[in-house]
């Protein structure tokens, strides 16, 4: 039978080719995000493996709500990656925008933990797997870096969720790449990585035997 997993973020980019990866590899996919149409378009590409699911990371019950449908549509939630992020128009503290931080707290942590909440008790009823996305940028230190910060993070709740889950049997990874060439930037970054090679580095960590837990994933562009 296959497994289930939910993905917040694929309406491009990263969450959108982890999808179409997953589904290569046997899984059904939820696909979170806020904009419907692009939804609709990767559930049509994909078929019947997949289910759109329109909703806001930064509200915990419209992810609760489509954990639920996507339960309710394939039996069971064996995986959540929890993929929804943002970024700043400008670095650093002194000449940060607060507006643009509060947002991005919403989403990079907070939405984050919307989803390992939302999502947690029906992968403890599995043995299920949590995917978070950290970044290269969450292992360094950076001048005045509030974004960097954020992923900081994710790698440390990650850490702390991965032994807590371990008291029950569930796994989780934090997936930090690099610079990736995805819409996340205004401008391309053809020489960097792309959205698949994340994408295979998900999957890669869920379809792991059940005797190994990979905790963390570092992808990094070749040159």
């Amino acid at each position: 039978m296959a497994k289930t997993l939910f993905i917040t973020g694929t309406s491009s980019g990263i969450g959108a080719e982890t999808a179409r990866a997953a589904v290569k590899a046997g899984w059904n996919v939820g696909l979170f995000a806020r904009s419907e149409d692009k939804l609709n378009d990767l559930a049509g590409e994909l078929g019947d493996a997949a289910l759109a699911l329109p909703g806001d990371a930064t509200d915990l019950e419209e992810q609760r709500a489509a954990i639920g449908k996507l339960v309710e549509k394939f039996g069971a939630l064996d995986a959540a990656f929890a993929n929804a992020g943002t970024g700043l128009s400008v670095a650093g503290t002194e000449k940060g925008d607060p507006e643009e931080w509060e947002k991005l707290v919403r989403i990079n942590i907070l939405g984050l933990m919307w989803t390992v909440k939302a999502a947690m008790p029906q992968l403890k009823a599995n043995t299920g797997h949590l995917v978070l996305t950290g970044s290269a940028a969450g292992r360094v230190h950076l001048a005045g870096s509030v974004y960097g910060a954020s992923k900081w993070f994710v790698h440390g709740y990650g850490g702390n969720l991965a032994a807590e889950m371990k008291e029950w049997g569930g796994r989780c990874t934090v997936i930090a790449p690099g610079m990736v060439d995805t819409p996340f930037f205004d401008e391309g970054k053809p020489d960097k990585l792309k959205p698949e090679d994340i994408a295979s580095a998900v999957v890669y960590a869920l379809d792991a035997p059940d005797r190994a837990t990979v905790r963390e994933m570092f992808i990094m562009p070749t040159h």
